[in-house]
């Protein structure tokens, strides 16, 4: 008996065009034939210039990949050979030594094959992968259903045929690069005897003391007699067992754990996990270990009738939390060059941000692994869609046995993460339905005749779906859709979760008014800004394009309309400026004055009865270097949007607003009196006590127009909204200013908010008599005579700026913290709205 050999295939693979002759060297393993074809000079990044355009014949073309196995060891009888091929991008052929071992045509399944019979014992083994164009093979699938209607957003409507990332097909942010490769890892095994899976279920009780569940380990090969079970945090033991594999495979223990230490979100608690460990022995002999990390917490999505109409917000461990986040699609096109310190400086930002949820996108890719337990290690929810995005998908039985073998695999595979918060079971193709005129009667309960409908693919959200986590990971909520609510209209208020694009897309209504267009859960919305000058040049390869309305640039802005809608959002709101740089910052100012309209005010309704459960902003990144809804862009370059989100989320936040005035009715005539309110948002889970101040600040002077109103030993409400003062502006008498409040608690001084004159447009920003003065590389102090508006800082690669995109009042020095830059350092750049 000898225990598991695992070599993963890494090295020595080499590719060829299918209809060539010379086989290429590949790097590495994960690939694709992109990165492979740019390795050996045969294309031009596709990130750079029209460069996207120059390499589209790659994905009409099939290729082909192949790699000698190494040796393969002297085995005992009974002892397999298996190839594991994590994942393949997608319609591959694999062979082995000239045979046929597997087809596949979806590029999220994990394929085991069983080789044993098929290796020589004596010279090379050849294994050779041939992959179809993804491209001309789902057209011609789509061709081959007439019966389907294949409508939806974003790219050719045959990737609705295809088990495939769908926005490799292009969309409104992204390139058309259609990749294929072995994408995931390649390993041979030799074994008698394997861990297959560990499925930990379990329950915390009401009182949040004990913990108790069942193991159950499923074991693959004869050998296997018995498993031993154990569980640790840290270097103790807590738990100890062992069963007998019954003729199933399978081995089960129960266990009970007394004052488990839970997970909790980031914020909120600690981010305890356990290691779990299946070793399978025979006899003495242990033949296969698997470790397991996991966290034990009790999750769930609470949706109750209230008087608006039915919640949705998450409670973990008895706490309601906020969920304030980001979408998230594949951080490259090319996803194998993904490396783990990638993932983790992503997934940083979140944190950093006061961010508590990620959502996975249903047109990017099942994450890496990696991703998953950086948001169990680091306490972020992850709100994770199935991998349907926009479109009405097909739902004959090939596809659904495919979708049900792809979402089986990967439920199986995440379940142990305790960030997982909840699936959805696709993303916008209810939308897709709606705007189409599709069939969908919420009444009919039939799942069968959803089949015989022209949106077939309800029997996948509403039936295989459901049905597949229930089996799988039934400790997890499942969501038909994002959005959906009860079969209502997606765009309702009142139930579900929403998508509201009507700033920016759809009715492009004021930003101003982004807390008043929301839902119960806000899991899509955003607003365009461009990524930073030096990403701007990195993409533009001919200097004389570097101008905001040049050829090469609006090639790097995929978004319908893009010209028209940023126009309309700068024209409303801020004095247009040409140069480049200048009209960079002017996009993500209109960008992360947007966001804080829309964060603050839902925040706010958290407290009020839980109104609202959470906003998730579009997006958190990109996949390519481009101009997006990302607040941070490819190069992790964080736009002004991230620090004004980062404020507004913070875990207590002071907001002052006054009242929107629509100044583009009316023949943009003032209001004569604006009313404002103040409050405080908090995410603690206990009282503070705490001192707000509101000032009144003249625009012009920088003097204060009237008195101070300072509210001392004020109690702020735990985990909501509490109303602090309200009064009016006279518009009239008083002449502009803005409100500027600030919060101490334990006086300390713990957030700052500006409310401004609407439009910014109409104020005077000369001569604001701003100073900045860094200190030793680590602090810069920040003062201003006058008001001044959005001072952002240089983003430079590996410097970490606390804040940034501030407003600055007179009397009210900000000193920002500063890691990264060396004292013999340039100072970092800063400019501010209407600096010269």
């Amino acid at each position: 008996m000898a225990a598991m050999i695992t070599q993963e295939l890494r090295k020595g693979w080499e590719f060829k065009q299918a209809d060539g002759e010379e086989w290429l060297p590949v790097a590495r393993v994960p690939t694709n034939v992109h990165l492979d074809l740019m390795d050996n000079k045969k294309i031009e990044d596709p990130f750079l210039g029209f460069n996207e355009l120059k390499c589209e014949w790659v994905g009409y073309k099939d290729w082909v990949y192949r790699v000698a196995l190494p040796s393969i060891p002297t085995a005992d009888l009974g002892t397999k050979h298996v190839l594991a091929l994590d994942g393949l991008d997608t319609y591959a052929t694999v062979k082995l030594n000239g045979h046929t071992i597997l087809s596949s045509d979806n590029m999220f399944v994990m394929h085991r094959v069983d080789v044993s019979d098929k290796l020589s014992s004596s010279g090379e083994n050849a294994l050779e992968v041939y992959f179809k164009a993804a491209l001309p093979e789902s057209q011609r699938i789509k061709a081959s259903h007439p019966e389907h209607k294949w409508v939806g957003f974003n790219g050719d409507m045959a990737r609705l045929a295809v088990r495939k990332a769908q926005y490799h097909y292009g969309w409104d942010w992204g390139p058309v690069l259609l990749t294929c490769g072995p994408w995931r890892a390649v390993r041979l095994e030799t074994y008698q005897a394997r861990v297959e899976d560990v499925r930990v279920d379990y329950e915390v009780d009401a009182s949040f003391k004990v913990v108790s569940g069942s193991i159950t380990a499923t074991i693959e090969g004869a050998a296997a007699e018995r498993v031993d079970f154990c569980a640790t945090l840290g270097e103790k033991e807590v738990f100890k067992g062992t069963a007998e594999v019954d003729k199933h495979g399978k081995a089960t223990v129960e266990f009970h754990i007394n004052e488990p230490k839970l997970w909790y979100p980031h914020g909120y608690g600690e981010q305890t996990l356990y290691d779990v460990t299946a070793s399978v022995r025979s006899g003495d002999k242990h033949l296969h270990l698997v470790k397991t990390r996991t966290g034990f917490r009790k999750g769930e999505l609470i949706q109750e009738p209230d008087e608006i109409g039915k919640s949705f917000y998450f409670r973990f461990n008895g706490i309601d939390v906020f969920c304030g986040g980001s979408d998230w699609i594949p951080a490259d096109s090319f996803t194998p060059r993904i490396t783990e310190t990638r993932y983790r400086r992503w997934l940083e930002t979140m944190v950093d941000g006061h961010q508590l949820m990620i959502r996975v996108w249903g047109g990017g890719i099942w994450e890496e692994d990696i991703f998953y337990d950086l948001c169990d290690e680091m306490g972020i929810l992850v709100w994770q869609d199935f991998m349907f995005g926009c479109g009405n998908y097909p739902a004959y039985p090939e596809i659904l046995k495919s979708i049900e073998e792809e979402c089986v695999c990967q439920t199986k595979r995440l379940r142990h993460h305790p960030s997982l918060a909840i699936y959805a079971g696709n993303n916008e193709d209810y939308q897709v339905q709606e705007q189409t005129g599709l069939t969908y009667d919420y009444e009919d309960k039939d799942p069968q005749s959803w089949l015989k409908t022209n949106f077939p693919a309800r029997y996948i959200y509403e039936k295989l779906l459901p049905d597949v986590v229930a089996a799988h990971s039934p400790h997890v909520p499942y969501h038909p859709g994002s959005p959906w609510g009860d079969g209502k209209v997606s765009s309702d208020t009142t139930v579900g979760d929403m998508h509201q694009w009507n700033v920016w897309h759809g009715t492009q209504e004021k930003y101003q008014i982004f807390d008043k267009l929301g839902g119960r859960f806000n899991s899509e919305f955003g607003m365009e800004g461009f990524p930073h000058l030096e990403t701007v040049k990195y993409y533009v390869t001919d200097p004389t394009q570097l101008y905001p309305q040049s050829h090469m640039i609006d090639f790097h802005n995929k978004a319908d309309g893009h010209e028209r809608r940023i126009a309309t959002y700068l024209v409303e709101n801020f004095r247009t400026r040409t140069d480049l740089a200048k009209f960079i910052h002017l996009t993500q100012l209109s960008q992360a004055e947007a966001l804080m309209f829309g964060y603050r005010g839902w925040r706010r309704q958290w407290g009020q009865k839980r109104h609202c459960g959470g906003a998730l902003v579009w997006q958190l990144n990109d996949c390519w270097p481009v101009t997006s809804w990302a607040i941070i862009d490819y190069f992790l370059r964080k736009k002004p949007a991230y620090y004004a989100m980062r404020r507004v989320l913070a875990p207590i936040a002071v907001a002052v607003k006054r009242a929107h005035h629509d100044w583009s009715v009316v023949h943009a005539r003032p209001a004569q009196t604006s009313d404002y309110e103040c409050w405080v948002a908090s995410g603690k889970t206990s009282e503070v006590v705490a001192t707000v101040e509101l000032r009144y600040i003249s625009i012009a002077t920088g003097r204060e127009i009237k008195e101070k109103i300072l509210k001392k030993d004020l109690t702020i409400a735990p985990n909501g909204t509490t109303e602090i003062l309200t009064g009016a502006i006279d518009d009239t008498t008083e002449e502009p200013h803005v409100l500027a409040a600030r919060i101490w608690v334990d006086g300390e001084l713990v957030s700052r908010d500006c409310d401004w004159p609407q439009p910014l447009k109409y104020l005077d920003f000369e001569d604001r008599g701003v100073e900045v003065v860094s200190t030793g590389g680590r602090l810069i102090h920040v003062k201003a005579a006058k008001p001044t508006k959005g001072l952002v800082f240089e983003e430079r690669e590996g410097v970490l700026v606390e804040d940034s995109a501030l407003d600055v009042v007179p009397g009210d020095e900000q000193i920002i913290k500063v890691r990264g830059l060396g004292r013999e350092e340039k100072e970092l750049g800063w400019t501010y709205l209407g600096a010269p």
